[in-house]
């Protein structure tokens, strides 16, 4: 049963939940994902047109998490929080998968074909990631918070930055990639140290210069 597994990935996964009862009351995500579960259904497989999107709308109106009906979504995926979550239309969830709040699986362009993501099985994405496009993120892969994914992931990765970079694969750190958020490089502050550096040079040219004409 799809919503038992569901059920039971919250206890899994959510320190925080105590009883049955709590869950199933007080979970957003929980009931956006039932929610859908229904829209989904009436979507793909009754083809009815404006049903699924109204529960849909009624759905974020109430959790304030979006998921279009057409989106397909394995058993025991769990939505932590959840406010700000936005799934896509062509959007495909592998079983065991976990969402915090503010992520975003969103699409490019305007073509009616697939451009969303496709998540595999056990993939973890942080609070405030933005995974875009037709772009695949591989089995037990992690998105850390923050990141924005816009190029396919292997399995057993992790991925930072933005643009998303893997930073572990396969258990081993990437060379040349370091993992602390708070060293991640900065090109702006980069291009403004440059443009430092240049300046100062253009500056002592022009004293030297000077100074070589005062003598002539």
């Amino acid at each position: 049963m799809i919503l038992g597994d569901d059920i039971r990935a919250v206890f899994e996964r959510d320190p925080a939940a105590k009883n049955l009862a709590e869950v199933l009351l007080c979970y957003p995500g929980l009931h956006a994902l039932s929610a859908h579960r229904i829209a989904h259904f009436l979507y793909s497989k009754l083809k009815l047109p404006f049903v699924p999107r109204l529960i849909s709308h009624i759905s974020r109106f109430l959790t304030g998490i979006e998921i279009h009906p057409g989106a397909q979504i394995g058993k025991g995926f769990f939505i932590d929080h959840g406010l700000g979550v936005v799934i896509g239309e062509t959007t495909k969830i592998g079983d065991n998968c976990t969402l915090y709040q503010g992520v975003t699986l969103g699409g490019t362009g305007k073509q009616r074909k697939k451009r969303h993501p496709t998540l595999g099985e056990n993939v973890i994405v942080g609070a405030g990631a933005k995974i875009l496009g037709n772009v695949t993120i591989g089995n037990n892969a992690r998105v850390g918070a923050g990141s924005v994914v816009i190029r396919s992931v292997p399995p057993n990765s992790t991925v930072v930055g933005i643009p998303g970079q893997v930073v572990v694969h396969q258990g081993k750190r990437v060379p040349a990639v370091r993992l602390d958020h708070g060293d991640l490089p900065d090109p702006i502050a980069e291009r403004v140290k440059a443009l430092q550096l240049e300046l100062e040079a253009v500056e002592k040219f022009i004293r030297l210069w000077k100074e070589r004409t005062k003598v002539d």
